[in-house]
């Protein structure tokens, strides 16, 4: 009885990890119907669990095209691999308001997004993981980066046509 105890009380902790951590959960089945929503999901989206739980992440959120999401997918569940999804190709995959005070000049979170593959107790892939990572200080600073270099750039230009 007291190792059940013990694994109810790592599942507790682990559940409690899933809805406190900084980074947005979410799981999927293979029709893409919402598994798992967690806090971080629910404070950027405003949709609470009960409200995305079995429904199509396309229907939640119409401005991820599905044939595109479905063909970043596919590999993971078919190979258990992992796909990647950076701001750099893709500003984000869910329009969340930016109100990070240190980044207020963004108008949407800049997000990194990691496709996992998760295994059933008999091999098969029947869910897959996506993590999303706000990144919109490293966006935000690379791109203001990239500005103060195209002003260098032009301004030395013109310093050497006047010369």
């Amino acid at each position: 009885m007291n190792d059940s105890l013990n694994d109810l009380q790592e599942f507790h902790w682990m559940m409690d990890m899933l809805q406190t951590v900084d980074v947005g959960i979410v799981v999927l089945d293979r029709q893409f119907k919402v598994k798992i929503w967690n806090a971080f999901m629910e404070s950027h989206s405003g949709l609470l669990p009960a409200q995305v739980r079995e429904r199509s992440l396309f229907s939640l959120f119409p401005d991820i095209r599905p044939d595109w999401f479905e063909k970043k997918a596919r590999p993971v569940f078919e190979l258990k691999t992992r796909a990647f999804m950076t701001w750099e190709q893709r500003p984000y995959l869910f329009k969340f308001p930016n109100y990070r005070p240190i980044t207020g000049n963004e108008q949407y979170m800049y997000q990194n997004i990691t496709l996992s593959a998760l295994t059933s107790a008999n091999g098969s892939v029947e869910n897959i993981s996506m993590m999303i990572y706000d990144v919109t200080d490293i966006a935000a600073g690379k791109k203001q980066l990239e500005s103060l270099q195209v002003t260098q750039t032009e301004m030395l230009e013109r310093q050497q046509r006047t010369n």
